[in-house]
């Protein structure tokens, strides 16, 4: 019975800081307009409050996890919870848009801990048949909270403006920590003897690089030299990374994985919903707000139709997974998402309804709600179970960096696409025009009467390009996973059920 409690509790603490950690990736969404009015922001700037907390994300999960592993699971999540807490108060707090960019890496910091350590504790706790289905919760918890957080940042936005977004973490945060210093026992990886510094500079030094190169690219130019050179830097700084984890004893990423054709797949399919889907959940926000229209509830209570589905498909379905090979469940899943966004791209238009995404939504919804813990759980299968701290930490580096990516990548492919539907009108400076249409949709021309119909159409088509591109990596993803996962049992079935210390 005590063993029963305190794995419903390791998962309750779990699950909760996992939804307020993902939830502050997608609950600013809706507030990102309402953040532009306060501080005057550009499309650049907006893309930071994003992905100043997932490129933070991104560039410490694997290091927690290894911190993790060493010190103590319990000891990391409760220094997580405690950062990412005071990072929350600071974002409620900020005075400008650099101040909050700043307070967003802090909170980052403090989310990294968490989420590294999330798969770690749940697969100490559990085993067997009972391992799926907390992972079937955390990751019913995981869709939830992305596809859940427009519609909290929307009630949050409009009733008591965008800083509580930020300040609704705190009493979130003391449940958990209050929980974890009660409830949770210590666990870590006994082989673990060093801190790999070297890794984590290089890596978060390149994932940097790569994301400012990609955000500030439409405005420098793709061609020119700073650019060239930050872009170039950070694949540099990538392959350094690598080699020094081929040197490391007890690296905090294991490359030599790679050989595996199941890590491989895991990984790919995982960066690719994240970039795929999530990446898009901004953009989706502004076309909500500043081309429909609608308030920042307005927006969120869109969402919904897609968060039902994300949130009750894996609960309702964690049974037939259970029996389902990994490889069939994210196929389908992604086949699901990449249908869901063609048929946005087919049925929406520069005067339509917002009802013509409702199909799209829910296809999505569905396809998310298969594959997320499916995905979770073949992260746990491709490590021996003594380094589930390291597992943990690729399986979210790969989600959350896909998302910084995705944002930013998608980010320069809309300013571009509408830069070049407006070149037939007549303006100053292009790519302002071009910046302020992406950031604010027509609200920013709205004193120019003849912008605003060049400008809606422009933002629709680019839109439109963003759902294709969306679609696309997401058939990858189906195709990788149809055809590197197909292996019954990645790791022998004795390591991954043997029975907890």
């Amino acid at each position: 019975m005590e063993s029963w409690a305190r794995q419903r509790w390791t998962l309750i603490a779990v699950c909760a800081t996992t939804f307020m950690l993902l939830v502050d990736i997608t609950i600013v969404v809706v507030a990102l307009p309402s953040i532009q009015r306060a501080f005057g922001a550009g499309l650049s700037g907006l893309q930071w409050v994003v992905d100043a907390y997932t490129l933070t994300l991104a560039a410490v999960i694997l290091t927690a996890g290894a911190l993790a592993d060493r010190y103590g699971r319990r000891a990391v999540f409760v220094t997580g919870v405690v950062v990412f807490t005071l990072g929350s108060l600071l974002c409620g707090l900020a005075w400008n848009i650099a101040v909050l960019d700043v307070a967003r890496a802090i909170q980052a910091l403090g989310g990294a801990a968490l989420f590294a350590t999330a798969l770690a504790l749940i697969g100490h706790e559990f085993r067997g048949p009972a391992r799926f289905g907390a992972l079937a919760a955390w990751g019913a918890t995981v869709g939830a909270a992305v596809a859940c957080g427009p519609l909290f940042g929307g009630i949050l936005t409009d009733l008591l403006g965008w800083r509580w977004i930020f300040y609704v973490n705190i009493p979130v945060g003391i449940f958990a920590l209050v929980v974890a210093l009660t409830r949770i026992v210590e666990s870590r990886d006994e082989n673990a003897r060093r801190t790999d510094v070297a890794g984590l500079l290089t890596f978060a030094a390149s994932l940097f690089l790569i994301v400012y190169g990609i955000i500030r690219g439409n405005a420098l130019g793709w061609t020119s030299a700073s650019i060239l050179a930050t872009l170039a830097g950070g694949v540099a700084l990538m392959g350094a990374f690598v080699v020094v984890e081929l040197r490391q004893t007890r690296p905090m990423l294991d490359v030599t994985l790679f050989r595996r054709r199941s890590f491989v797949g895991i990984s790919l399919a995982t960066f690719c919903i994240a970039a795929g889907m999530f990446g898009l959940l901004p953009y989706l926000s502004i076309y909500l707000q500043d081309l429909r229209g609608l308030s920042p509830l307005g927006a969120g209570l869109r969402f919904l139709p897609m968060t039902a589905f994300v949130f009750i498909v894996p609960i309702a379905t964690r049974r037939l997974a259970a029996r389902t090979p990994l490889w069939v469940m994210v196929t389908a899943g992604f086949a699901l998402v990449s249908v869901g966004l063609v048929l946005m791209r087919l049925l929406v238009s520069s005067d339509s309804s917002w009802t013509r995404l409702l199909p799209g939504l829910i296809v999505a919804g569905v396809g998310i709600g298969l594959s997320n813990p499916a995905l979770a759980a073949g992260a746990l299968r491709v490590v021996d179970p003594a380094r589930s701290g390291m597992a943990s930490g690729i399986n979210n580096t790969f989600r959350i960096g896909g998302v910084a990516i995705g944002v930013a990548a998608l980010g320069a492919l809309l300013e571009n696409r509408i830069a070049a539907s407006l070149t037939s009108t007549p303006q100053g400076d292009l790519h302002s025009l071009a910046n302020v249409v992406s950031s604010r949709g027509v609200r920013g021309v709205a004193a120019h009467v003849s912008l605003v119909h060049p400008a809606r159409v422009a933002f629709v088509g680019a839109f439109g390009d963003l759902l294709v591109v969306g679609a696309v990596m997401l058939a990858v993803g189906a195709v990788v996973a149809s055809t590197t996962l197909r292996e019954r049992k990645p790791v022998p079935a004795a390591a991954a059920t043997e029975p907890a210390a």
